[in-house]
């Protein structure tokens, strides 16, 4: 059986994943996010026309309606199957157009200002100011309660030290998950959100495993100190982290490179967050059990 000294290192990576969890943070703070409709507020709409537009040239027609729409968000989209001699386009304002009436207007005005292109409505999605607040206020309960019911859950059926090491890992791969949702530009919308409450099931699931072959262990080789037990644990382990994790990030790949754009936030963050979830198993929490565990005497 294979020998890899996970453990020796460990002062290494983590020194690692400080840096990186801190250049995330930074970048986080200072880039922002593009934010969705759903957390922003405004209207989304989905239109075609009957020939190919730039960007510059559709926000060009979106100012003749309302100068403020030069700053709107402008996505070209793929055309389905039945519709492949129009072009689709989405374009985000931050204005909310709450009744029927005004959707009606600003739509009529859209075709005037895109005269002779055929514009047709697609879908039109509006979230007003107060609404977004409250969808991101939300968003951030489920994050919270997620993290206080893992937190629980982990020192109810393992110890604290073990509840340390999943939570850190956890918190870990969010952000860099998160810094990368910044770095690369990509919405944070449901699907975003989605996906980071998925990772946390995900990763946790596999870190569980690790813990209960750790704890196995742990009465099996009664006086070996904990951080060979933790080494010898991850060594059989091994094999089992990363198939599951290669075997995830193929298919989140796949879905990220030709789900289309509506599944594409949800599928950046299980691509990136399988990654960084494994290399946290690993490496981020073991070694916290490590840490508290000499202390606690686990």
């Amino acid at each position: 059986m294979r020998n890899i000294d996970f453990v020796g290192k460990r002062r290494i990576f983590i020194a690692i994943s400080a840096v990186l969890v801190l250049a995330f943070v930074i970048i986080s703070f200072t880039k922002g996010f593009d934010v969705g409709v759903e957390y922003s507020g405004g209207t989304e709409l989905t239109f075609s026309i009957n020939e190919k537009m730039s960007s510059s040239e559709i926000r060009d027609n979106l100012a003749k309606v309302k100068p403020d729409y030069v700053s709107a968000k402008i996505v070209e989209l793929k055309s389905p199957a039945e519709k492949q001699d129009r072009h689709f386009y989405q374009v985000v304002v931050k204005d909310s157009l709450p009744t029927t009436e005004e959707k009606e207007t600003f739509i009529g005005s859209l075709q005037t200002a895109f005269d002779g292109k055929d514009l047709q409505k697609e879908g039109l999605n509006d979230v007003s100011g107060a609404a977004a607040v409250e969808l991101k206020s939300f968003a951030w309960y489920a994050v919270i309660l997620v993290i206080i019911s893992l937190l629980l859950y982990i020192t109810l059926r393992f110890k604290f030290a073990f509840a340390a090491g999943a939570i850190l890992a956890l918190t870990h791969d969010i952000l860099i998950t998160l810094g990368c949702y910044s770095l690369f530009n990509i919405e944070m919308n449901a699907a975003a959100l989605a996906s980071l409450l998925t990772l946390a099931g995900y990763g946790l699931n596999d870190t569980v495993v690790i813990f209960d072959r750790i704890r196995e262990n742990s009465k099996k080789y009664r006086g070996m100190p904990i951080d060979q037990i933790v080494n010898k644990s991850m060594n059989e382990m091994f094999t089992r982290t990363i198939i599951t994790a290669l075997t995830t990030f193929i298919v989140v790949f796949t879905m990220l490179v030709w789900g289309g754009k509506a599944i594409a936030p949800f599928a950046f963050g299980m691509t990136i967050g399988t990654a960084v979830s494994a290399y946290s198993t690993i490496y981020i929490a073991s070694a916290v059990v490590i840490s508290v565990g000499k202390k606690k005497k686990v």
